[in-house]
């Protein structure tokens, strides 16, 4: 049986999150503007879906990118952006246009899509020294890309 999650609707114009197919991990999040909205080249903009939502404790939502706008050039610069349990604000999409064109979002497009994850949390404690292993310190690239 799935998850409960409720969502609000803050904009009445605004569409749930839906998930497109049987076996979907990402439910499509929807623009909710009264018009269409030009992100221009190289411009960063924030978008309303028109909902919140309330997830249960130990639960995160992640906005991620759709593929097919990514492979078009509209990112999400923050992704995947992070929706804590406790929030109840409106979920907005941070959008970053690098097409080289202008890019136009109508009204209900769908522009992200929302995973829903469980988080485990830590207790973080002050150590004065690590275990050993053979990556070490080997930071970005250490793993095999050499230039």
């Amino acid at each position: 049986m799935p998850m409960i999650v409720k969502i609000k609707k803050i904009n009445q114009n605004a569409f749930l999150p839906e998930y497109k197919t049987l076996y979907s991990s990402g439910a499509d999040l929807y623009a909710c503007l009264d018009n269409k909205l030009t992100v221009k080249n190289k411009e960063i903009m924030i978008i309303p879906t028109g909902i919140s939502i309330e997830l249960p404790p130990g639960f995160e939502a992640q906005v991620r990118p759709r593929s097919g706008l990514a492979a078009r050039g509209i990112i999400l610069p923050n992704s995947p952006g992070t929706i804590d349990s406790d929030y109840r604000g409106e979920i907005k999409v941070i959008v970053m246009n690098l097409s080289g064109t202008d890019f136009t979002i109508n009204r209900h497009d769908r522009i992200a899509q929302l995973i829903i994850q469980k988080v485990e949390k830590a207790e973080f404690t002050e150590s004065s020294a690590l275990s050993e292993t053979a990556r070490g310190e080997g930071g970005f690239g250490s793993t095999g890309i050499k230039n």
